[in-house]
């Protein structure tokens, strides 16, 4: 099945973070489980199941899926910011080799900043609303580059020219209020590159900006990515956008990554039916009565690798499918699906049985 990818509604570039290094992981996260406590205390439910996923040095990896996927709880894993009652209950993080599920406090000072830094949804509820901008980014300067006051403050202004503000002298002395809301997410970027990440976490960074500010938000990003080399994991719905800035692509659901693929690859060849679902659900102007004609979309694909046979099930049909415990299936060059074994049933239609 071939879906094509859309057109998006601003101009990205292309190339954007490079081409990557295949094999060559900054950030390695297997069988991540991630769970929080119920009402009463006495069960863990868990919202990231068996995740694995990697980010290559010097590419951008998209993670998508619907909210409440477990998209930003995989990515807070990797910085230890998961907040309580939530822990990790499984598996393991790999940054830089380096193991970081139960590290202290004091240890992760070594990793965030340094290794891996991330730009939240708002920018708002980010910075601090009682301290100026140049005060909050100064501290960065001050604490992990060991830059006096003074000197913090002129880096400071330079980070922000770097990021395209004008006028720095006037936004060094605003509080965060007093910024608009392109405004402050340039801010944040330039907090989180000041002491050069090797990866950057962009958590759905142009929510409730307009859409030209978008772009020049996406741009930014690709123009430091480009200067440093850093990686980029970027969280997003907007298909779009993953299209045109990413060179591979990680689908999530309901806690589960069911398929990696590159992004020309993941939209050229789905194998998920839930990836099939999502890419289905793009409006694209030039197909716009696309979707009242589409015909129902199957809960189950049949997947065939190595002379054997899986089935790729939608994680929202597995208990009335009565699967089987999942396996990661490689389908192609560097693409891979989660699979059960087994033939595909015929009898059953966008999760409904016929």
């Amino acid at each position: 099945m071939s879906v094509r990818p859309p057109n998006p509604p601003t101009p990205f570039p292309r190339n954007f973070g490079g081409k990557g290094e295949n094999g060559a992981a900054l950030v390695q996260i297997e069988n991540l489980t991630i769970a929080f406590p119920d009402e009463s205390g006495e069960r863990l439910i868990p919202v990231v199941k068996d995740a694995s996923l990697s980010v290559r040095r010097h590419e951008v990896l998209g993670l998508v899926g619907e909210s409440g996927s477990g998209k930003t709880q995989t990515a807070l894993s990797i910085l230890g910011l998961t907040r309580p009652p939530g822990r990790v209950v499984g598996g393991r993080v790999l940054v830089d080799g380096e193991d970081v599920v139960g590290m202290d406090e004091a240890e992760f000072r070594r990793i965030r900043g340094k290794k891996a830094a991330m730009i939240f949804q708002s920018p708002r509820t980010s910075l601090n609303p009682l301290m100026t901008i140049g005060d909050q980014l100064g501290r960065v300067y001050q604490r992990h580059q060991g830059l006096a006051k003074g000197e913090a403050r002129e880096a400071s202004m330079t980070m922000l020219r770097r990021v395209g503000i004008a006028g720095p002298e006037r936004v060094v002395a605003s509080y965060p209020h007093q910024l608009s809301g392109g405004m402050a997410q340039r801010v944040m970027i330039g907090m989180m590159v000041a002491c050069g990440p090797e990866l950057l976490i962009a958590d759905e960074p142009t929510t409730g900006l307009d859409v030209t500010i978008q772009a020049q938000i996406f741009d930014l990003i690709a123009e430091v990515q480009g200067e440093t080399g850093m990686s980029v994991l970027l969280i997003t719905h907007d298909l779009g956008v993953v299209a045109e800035t990413c060179q591979r692509v990680a689908v999530m659901q309901a806690g589960r990554v069911v398929e990696i693929a590159p992004v020309d690859e993941l939209f050229a060849r789905p194998r998920h039916p839930y990836t099939i679902r999502l890419l289905r659900a793009m409006l694209r102007p030039d197909q716009p009565a696309e979707l009242a004609s589409e015909p129902a979309i199957a809960s189950e694909t049949a997947i065939k690798a190595d002379g054997r046979c899986y089935r790729a099930v939608s994680v929202d049909s597995w208990a009335s499918a009565g699967v089987a415990a999942p396996e990661v299936v490689e389908v192609g060059p560097d693409h891979v699906v989660l699979c059960h074994p087994g033939e595909v049933s015929e009898q059953v239609v966008a999760g409904v049985p016929a």
